[in-house]
């Protein structure tokens, strides 16, 4: 059974998880960010609380939370991340709005 281990493909299987869990985790604090801009009291911010939520049901730490929530109403100085809306023109006269 040579070049066969058991940790090898944990590790493997592993990473796969921490990488998903990762990039939910990196939306969920863009967007907790970006909603404590609103107000950092959950209970008069319905966008924040619905981030907290989400963010509840991933297992994300309160710490990561809380600091998330800090940066965006402007405890900690840290990237500023803002809600942008754009219009956008195509050809034949086509418009859309972009909501990032």
């Amino acid at each position: 059974m040579s070049g066969h281990s058991k940790w090898h493909s944990i590790k493997h299987k592993k990473g796969a998880i921490d990488a998903k869990r990762g990039r939910a985790f990196s939306k969920l604090i863009k967007e907790l960010t970006v909603a404590a801009r609103g107000g950092g009291d959950p209970f008069g911010n319905p966008r924040l609380r619905k981030a907290m939520d989400d963010a509840k049901a991933l297992n994300m730490p309160m710490d990561t939370m809380m600091n998330s929530i800090k940066c965006g109403t402007g405890v900690f100085a840290g990237a500023a991340i803002v809600d942008s809306t754009y219009v956008v023109y195509a050809q034949g006269g086509v418009v859309g709005v972009v909501e990032w």
